[in-house]
C-alpha cells in the first residue's frame, strides 16, 4: 500500500511524501472479527457488512454478509514500513509504527495552513525575516512564502526566490505543542521574533 501527502496549499511539487506498507493480506477471523466490523462501521460505514447497497443504488448486488464473492475482511499484517517525505528517508518498524501517537496539529493542518496562507499571507512572508542565508541565497532575494507543512514542532516553509529558485526552511516552535491553544501562542510568538 502506498500512502502519498499531498500539500493543501497550491506550491510547485505538491508532494510532501510518501509512505509504503508491505505485507501481506490475511483473512480476519473469530474473536478479531467483531472488533474489526465494527472498527470499519465506524470509519466507513458505506463498505461495512452491514450497509444495504439497495438503499444507496437502488438496486441489489447481493447480501454482503453472507455472500462470500462479494465482501471478504481482510486485514494487512504489516511487514515493512518506509518513509520519504520532507524530513528524509528512512524505515518504521510495524511496530513502532503501531506504538506512535498521532500529532495534535494533524486533525487540523490542512486547515491551519489554508487559512495562514490566505488570511495572513503577509504575516507569513514576513516569517522570511526569520530565516537569514537559506539555500544558497539571501533573505532579501525571498520574494514569495507560503506554509507548506505544520506539526507540534514547527512550521516548514516553501520561499521562492525571485529568480524562481525554491527550497524549504523549517521554522522549529520553542517547545513542542500540545493543543490548538499552545499552537495559536507558538504561531504568535514566531510572528513576534519576524516583526522584531
Amino acid at each position: 500500500m502506498e500512502i502519498t501527502d499531498v500539500a493543501p496549499v497550491a506550491v510547485r511539487q505538491r508532494i510532501r511524501g510518501r509512505a509504503r506498507l508491505a505485507g501481506r493480506l490475511a483473512t480476519v477471523r473469530d474473536g478479531d472479527r467483531a472488533r474489526c466490523e465494527r472498527l470499519l462501521a465506524e470509519r466507513h460505514p458505506e463498505h461495512s457488512p452491514g450497509h444495504s447497497p439497495e438503499h444507496s443504488t437502488g438496486h441489489s448486488p447481493g447480501n454482503a454478509e453472507t455472500d462470500p464473492a462479494t465482501w471478504m475482511l481482510v486485514r494487512l499484517e504489516t511487514g515493512a514500513v518506509s518513509v520519504d517525505d520532507l524530513w528524509g528517508t528512512g524505515c518504521v518498524t510495524p511496530a513502532a509504527l503501531g506504538a506512535a501517537e498521532p500529532d495534535p496539529v494533524a486533525r487540523h493542518e490542512a486547515e491551519l495552513l489554508q487559512h495562514l496562507h490566505s488570511a495572513h499571507g503577509d504575516r507569513v512572508r514576513g516569517l522570511a525575516g526569520l530565516l537569514g542565508e537559506r539555500g544558497g541565497c539571501a533573505v532579501t532575494a525571498v520574494r514569495d512564502v507560503v506554509p507548506l507543512a505544520l506539526d507540534r514542532f514547527g512550521l516548514r516553509l516553501r520561499c521562492t526566490t525571485g529568480g524562481g529558485h525554491a527550497f524549504d526552511a523549517r521554522l522549529d516552535f520553542p517547545e513542542p505543542v500540545g493543543s490548538t491553544a499552545e499552537l495559536r501562542y507558538a504561531m504568535h510568538t514566531l510572528f513576534a521574533a519576524a516583526g522584531d
